[in-house]
């Protein structure tokens, strides 16, 4: 065996228990420190597998913004730990719950095994036209060509969330500064990181957008860096959250969808359809679209992460 076999082995025997352990973990924390780890080996099996921008998605978001989430929900929920321990579902429907994950897993390896080989594909039409975008990516020409309405939709119900969250905030604070203002020691370890580390997180999460037009990447993975940079900041007491009353903030946060609108209008006035390029400024307006969502996904991300408002705009 060669080397690299070996290591697809060990990283199989360590994925598939770590899984198993995050569901099993009876303390929320240590469900999340598993569930974080299980995400950073499952990018390192996407890039084992030839997909970096998988990887990179499942590293940015699925580990790395997730995992921040529920550390801090776990870190919410330790108080009333005890008391939903105590509310366990019985033996009876937690051997229910297993014997239906057993059957859905049954059913889609028979699903599996009985699919035609080579299986049905649009894969090589698909292929052919994605030139016409003039982005060599095929990942983003997809997203941003074939998938180009889901994407859209996707920043459009980033900016409900974001909203939802906003809701829970108290009457008295509306429109206030989201979170608590945190305070950190100005010669500590955390202050020293953010100061260190932002920048160049900044200029790896802008980078990864301005190559996804042809190769690895994507606004989606950038604007996650940008957003986690900026957490950090926050977290050291280098920056505040910005007063969600503020107009400059609430223009960024629909710049990405408003550009991917008026860009998807534009189709339709030079004749062809909603969301249709014209060839010869098709790379130049899906670099565009992706700088708009860089901004507002990366803003949506940091403040989802926030919370609603807890102070008044001047705290």
């Amino acid at each position: 065996m060669t080397t690299w076999q070996w290591f697809d082995i060990v990283l199989a025997v360590l994925v598939l228990p770590l899984a198993v352990w995050t569901i099993a973990a009876r303390e929320t924390f240590v469900a999340v420190v598993s569930f974080v780890a299980y995400g950073l080996l499952l990018a390192l099996v996407w890039v084992r597998l030839a997909a970096p921008d998988v990887a990179l998605a499942v590293a940015a978001i699925g580990s790395g913004l997730s995992g921040v989430l529920l550390l801090g929900i776990a870190a919410r929920l330790r108080e009333v730990e005890e008391q939903a321990e105590a509310a366990r579902p019985s033996v009876a429907v937690r051997a229910a719950a297993a014997v239906l994950s057993v059957a859905v897993a049954a059913a889609l390896a028979a699903a599996l095994l009985v699919l035609s080989d080579p299986a049905p594909t649009l894969a090589p039409l698909a292929a052919a036209d994605l030139s016409r975008t003039g982005v060599g990516n095929a990942v983003t020409a997809v997203l941003m060509a074939y998938r180009a309405m889901d994407t859209l939709l996707e920043k459009i119900v980033l900016m409900l969330a974001l909203i939802a969250v906003w809701s829970l905030a108290p009457d008295r604070v509306w429109g206030g500064r989201p979170g608590p203002r945190h305070r950190a020691d100005p010669h500590g370890m955390l202050v020293f990181l953010a100061r260190v580390l932002a920048p160049v997180g900044v200029v790896v999460g802008i980078y990864l957008l301005w190559v996804s037009a042809d190769e690895p990447g994507g606004a989606f993975q950038g604007s996650t860096i940008l957003a986690a940079m900026w957490l950090l900041a926050m977290l050291a007491g280098l920056a505040d959250t910005p007063p969600v009353s503020g107009r400059r903030l609430r223009v960024a946060l629909i710049a990405g969808p408003a550009i991917f609108l008026l860009v998807g209008l534009g189709g339709l006035w030079l004749g062809d359809a909603f969301l249709a390029y014209p060839v010869a400024w098709a790379k130049a307006l899906i670099v565009l679209i992706e700088i708009g969502m860089l901004v507002t996904v990366a803003l949506t991300l940091g403040l989802l992460v926030a919370g609603p408002p807890e102070r008044s705009a001047q705290r």
